[in-house]
């Protein structure tokens, strides 16, 4: 029914004319109103998208911040793993000498190598070099181990050996950074920054990312470093390199001048001071990592030193490790520092036998000393776990940044190989008693099943539950991720 728009009469008051408001009819309140329902239906949606979102994205800092930027967090899907380990040998072992015969260089040694080697190779006139060690099949799965690692192959049932690593980086510098931030080239964030960013920590009374002894090399603290992630998922160092493992400490975690509670009163007065600041100034990054790590040092004063206690383990465990013996006590001591970090709720250790396998030149002496001093306690940390029940989800991660070439260099060394090389992984949800890829026929470049570092970093964070294209942060006006744009899950190698 339509209505027509009528004037009426000058109000006597005014002298104006009132005007009448014509009724409207349902197809004219649809049409003012269409837009209105479009926004609510698009506001309903956002909002549900904002849900599913917050479901499986870890919070921001601020967000985080109310309930503990380090609490534990959802994770994107089931995990397999809870925690991880890193048996950081610094250097590059070389695959054709521990994991990875190659019965061809036997055949050819001393021959030249029958391809043009890469660009970067100090001596590119090396002849091909067999490996001085022998190999030999171990377990039921058969996998071969060379002599360097007896104790190792004791449990090369429970390895997953991937035999077919390459990278980016043909010196040490970028292979670390490559290693352990995902960039060969600029300032990003660690692997274990990232997933204490994307998990928490279990315990709030210590670190939840502990570095033992870092090398001060190729990197140095950016290895452990969180870039432009907020400064409260920076990695704690426990010693130095060079640093004997029986004396190490956090650094500054007592007082013995003052007591707790006027430590308690002085710091309250400290975050206070911190706070009104933090809100005045709009800053949050960086003060907040000073505010956590304020509290986290307090906290810390309490349980570290017993973390720090190895009187508390039987005899039998130190024999296991190698503890008190030479030349396995230092190593022994870091491996077992990190089973105990894991026990108390630390979500990610790394062990650094600090650049000690690059041996350009005696290759046999370095590379038996280095075996010596870590092969033992590497298998201990394998026995124990399992012992413990905690390796089924515990990830342990053993390599280097690359590998060692075919050819030798001088006289008895072997140069760097980032084309091809060997990493194993143990626990946490990947397949026991396998060789995963492999090499050419003389180890010098990946070709079956290759597994790039950013594959190897997307598997794990996917062990962890994390998916490693949803793990952001945004920074610059784009969002980060470990992976950059790379990287595919190793589905193969997973149980």
């Amino acid at each position: 029914m339509q209505h027509e728009e009528t004037q009426g009469m000058a109000c006597e008051c005014t002298g104006r004319t009132p005007h009448i408001i014509r009724p409207q009819t349902r197809r004219d309140l649809l049409k003012v109103c269409a837009t209105g329902f479009g926004y609510t239906a698009f506001a309903g949606l956002s909002g549900l998208a904002a849900q599913a979102e917050a479901a499986t994205k870890p919070a921001t800092l601020a967000e985080a911040t109310g309930r503990g930027p380090l609490l534990p967090r959802p994770t994107h899907h089931q995990p397999r793993a809870k925690r991880v380990i890193f048996l950081f040998m610094h250097g590059g072992p070389s695959a054709i000498d521990t994991f990875d015969p190659k019965p061809r260089l036997i055949a050819d040694h001393g021959k030249p190598l029958p391809f043009e080697q890469p660009v970067g190779i100090i001596d590119p006139n090396g002849k091909l070099t067999k490996s001085p060690w022998e190999f030999k099949k171990y377990g039921e799965s058969g996998a071969d181990v060379s002599s360097l690692f007896p104790h190792q192959a004791e449990v090369v049932d429970d390895l997953c050996i991937i035999r077919s690593m390459h990278t980016e980086g043909q010196a040490h510098g970028q292979a670390v950074l490559k290693l352990h931030t995902g960039d060969a080239t600029f300032v990003r964030p660690s692997v274990g920054a990232w997933i204490l960013y994307g998990l928490g920590t279990e315990n709030q009374n210590l670190p939840g990312f502990v570095t033992i002894c870092p090398t001060p090399d190729h990197g140095g603290v950016q290895l452990y470093g969180p870039a432009f992630l907020p400064a409260v998922y920076q990695g704690t160092s426990l010693g130095q390199a060079g640093t004997p493992a029986s004396k190490v400490q956090f650094n500054h975690l007592k007082n013995p001048r003052t007591p707790a509670d006027l430590q308690r009163r002085q710091l309250d007065l400290l975050q206070e001071m911190n706070r009104e600041y933090q809100h005045q100034r709009e800053v949050e990054s960086q003060l907040e990592g000073v505010i956590q790590s304020y509290e986290l040092a307090f906290r810390m004063q309490m349980h570290a030193p017993k973390l720090l206690d190895l009187s508390q383990e039987s005899k039998a465990t130190l024999d296991l490790y190698g503890v008190d013996k030479q030349p396995t006590d230092d190593f022994a001591r870091q491996c077992l520092l990190a089973r105990r970090c894991l026990e108390a709720g630390v979500r990610f250790v790394q062990v650094s036998h600090s650049f000690k396998w690059d041996q350009h030149g005696n290759l046999k002496g370095g590379h038996e000393k280095n075996a010596a001093e870590t092969d033992q306690p590497v298998a201990a940390l394998i026995k124990d776990l399992k012992s413990r029940g905690m390796l089924e989800d515990t990830l342990v991660i053993w390599g280097g940044e690359f590998g060692r070439t075919p050819t030798a260099e001088g006289k008895d060394g072997r140069d760097h190989n980032p084309h091809g090389f060997t990493m194993w992984l143990a626990g946490g949800g990947v397949k026991p008693g396998i060789r995963y890829g492999n090499t050419d026929e003389f180890g010098y470049y990946a070709v079956e099943n290759k597994v790039h570092m950013h594959d190897l970093h997307a598997t794990i964070l996917h062990l962890l539950g994390l998916d490693h294209e949803k793990l952001t942060y945004r920074y610059a006006g784009r969002d980060f991720r470990l992976t950059d744009v790379y990287g595919h899950v190793v589905h193969d190698i997973i149980a």
